[in-house]
């Protein structure tokens, strides 16, 4: 099977090389041709454009960053939706807004392409070692043509429906559950040091208590010992927030703790911390609004 895997940055490129360790024949393109060529030497084909990259594939595979590098990607004049054969299938990866999987849906279908949204949680250590949560949504037989290639990648595959947009939605939902728990979190951490009690021994306390959460011990762990690799960006958040605001607002849904999440995102941004990790930023903007009587 001739695979396609566009976007190599920090979570596409684990992704691809277990791809190519599986087996699997992958031709990669990315925007910075120095990451391509990093898994040259790894067996992998490197395209020179999108197009390039999926013309003779037979599924391709996207990881980019956000809407805006979607559609230069996909719909620009050496995108992937002019170029990739009919019948072959695209396995959309990346976090994106509802609207633009709904359009991609739309558009494959218009061009005989299977489409089959796979967004993934997880930072990019647990896509080094393929254990990345998988959310897939889609056409039954697309799942099941997708479903080997996400193996390697993944620990768990959840298939929540035939819409390619209900899994964007899920993720974005989901994406909104961490940044509401690292809040939570930010501002239990500021309140037992207010106390005189470390943070440290807060959530050791508490998670023993109330929640044996893994996932709770290991984002405190991030907040508390940050990471030399930045994950998951303040900046990250912030679009996710807006794309989960968005799809909300296209249903007439409010969601009054989003809101307020995304104007503490924006004074974070303002205040220089869009480039931190996700949760270690979010804790650092609840000390300094601590400290500043701004909650």
């Amino acid at each position: 099977m001739k695979i396609a895997f566009l976007g190599l940055g920090k979570m596409g490129a684990p992704m691809a090389r277990r791809l190519l360790a599986a087996g699997y024949d992958v031709t990669v393109w990315n925007r910075t041709r120095e990451r391509a060529d990093a898994l040259a030497a790894q067996g992998a084909t490197v395209a020179s454009t999108p197009a390039e990259a999926v013309r003779t594939a037979e599924v391709v595979l996207t990881m980019l960053f956000d809407d805006a590098a979607n559609e230069a990607v996909l719909f620009g004049p050496e995108g992937v939706l002019n170029a990739l054969r009919p019948g072959a299938l695209h396995i959309a990866m990346s976090t994106i807004s509802v609207a633009l999987s709904e359009r991609l849906t739309a558009e494959h279908a218009r061009r005989g392409q299977a489409f089959v949204a796979a967004p993934v949680f997880g930072r990019p250590n647990v896509a080094e070692e393929g254990r990345l949560w998988i959310v897939a949504a889609g056409a039954e037989s697309a799942i099941q043509q997708a479903r080997p290639l996400l193996v390697p990648l993944s620990r768990g595959l959840s298939v929540i429906g035939p819409q390619p947009r209900m899994a964007h939605a899920l993720k974005l939902g989901g994406n909104f559950l961490i940044t509401a728990m690292i809040h939570a979190l930010s501002e239990s951490f500021v309140f037992a040091e207010s106390q005189g009690i470390a943070p440290a021994v807060f959530i050791e306390t508490v998670n023993s208590a109330l929640f044996q959460s893994p996932f709770y011990a290991a984002y405190a762990n991030v907040m508390l010992n940050p990471p030399e690799h930045v994950g998951a960006t303040i900046e990250l958040g912030a679009k996710d927030l807006r794309l989960l605001r968005e799809a909300a607002a296209s249903r007439q849904t409010t969601l009054s703790f989003a809101d307020n999440l995304a104007k503490i995102f924006a004074q974070a941004q303002q205040s220089g911390l869009g480039g931190e990790d996700w949760a270690v930023g979010q804790y650092r903007m609840a000390q300094r609004r601590a400290k500043s009587g701004n909650g």
